[in-house]
């Protein structure tokens, strides 16, 4: 016997109902990827069951792109159609679109995670470890970039200090030779000025003649008696300084 025609209508018997979801999405899940392989289309499915679980399949594994594509063909579509976006019917559209987007990211960030990974079968698991691996490859190429970057920069600026601190290591010494320098030629001209301060002013005197023919006068003046040696002397004394005296009249 054939199997009759089912007619399409709500089934009351929940287990019935459920068997049959189960039965019709493998059925539907196997026609959009047979679809999909033999006419090389583009194919994205979703599927929500009455208790809001979610089952999708894609052919290319990345719903959201094919979604962006949606939305951009649907986008030019109403630029092309007038549309009354007043109406509450293209807003009920609108919220409903968001909505199922916005469960599609919140399902796939749990799935990035590590979590709800319950209704993935082996190929979307496959799937999902091939992006996480190609995230990571991207991180780590990212993170090994600014760590080079990072090296490249403590390295010139450690050429820079370097080469401050010759520069700075080179004009101590310049110092330190001018400063000896000026010590040597400081106690040179100490040492000269030491051995020239014997006779300041009294080599340059004008009365050092005079001085000298009055000595003179003292050794012709024997005949002339004692008061005028006294005289003399006492002439001399105001003249000569008393180490010269000493020594003329020793």
């Amino acid at each position: 016997m054939g199997r009759g025609r089912v007619q399409l209508k709500r089934i009351e018997n929940k287990i019935n109902r459920q068997v049959t979801f189960s039965k019709r999405r493998s059925g539907l899940l196997k026609k959009a990827h047979e679809i999909s392989v033999l006419c090389d289309a583009e194919v994205g499915l979703i599927v929500f069951s009455t208790k809001g679980k979610l089952f999708e399949y894609a052919n290319d594994s990345c719903m959201e792109r094919l979604l962006e594509r949606y939305e951009r063909y649907s986008f030019a579509e109403r630029q092309l159609v007038p549309t009354d976006h007043s109406s509450p019917g293209s807003w009920t559209l609108e919220h409903a679109k968001l909505t199922a987007r916005l469960e599609v990211l919140q399902r796939n960030q749990k799935h990035y995670v590590g979590e709800d990974l319950e209704s993935l079968n082996m190929k979307e698991l496959q799937n999902l470890e091939h992006q996480l691996d190609s995230a990571l490859k991207h991180i780590r190429s990212r993170k090994n970039q600014l760590m080079h970057e990072s090296i490249s920069v403590l390295q010139k600026q450690d050429r820079a200090l370097q080469e401050q601190n010759n520069q700075l290591s080179k004009k101590v010494k310049e110092r330190e030779k001018e400063v000896a320098q000026q010590n040597q030629w400081d106690q040179q001209n100490h040492e000269i000025n030491s051995s020239t301060f014997v006779l300041p002013q009294q080599l340059d005197s004008p009365h050092l003649g005079e001085a000298y023919q009055n000595t003179n006068v003292v050794d012709s003046g024997e005949v002339e008696g004692g008061n005028s040696s006294q005289q003399q002397g006492a002439a001399n004394n105001t003249v000569m300084p008393q180490w010269m005296l000493r020594h003329l009249n020793g």
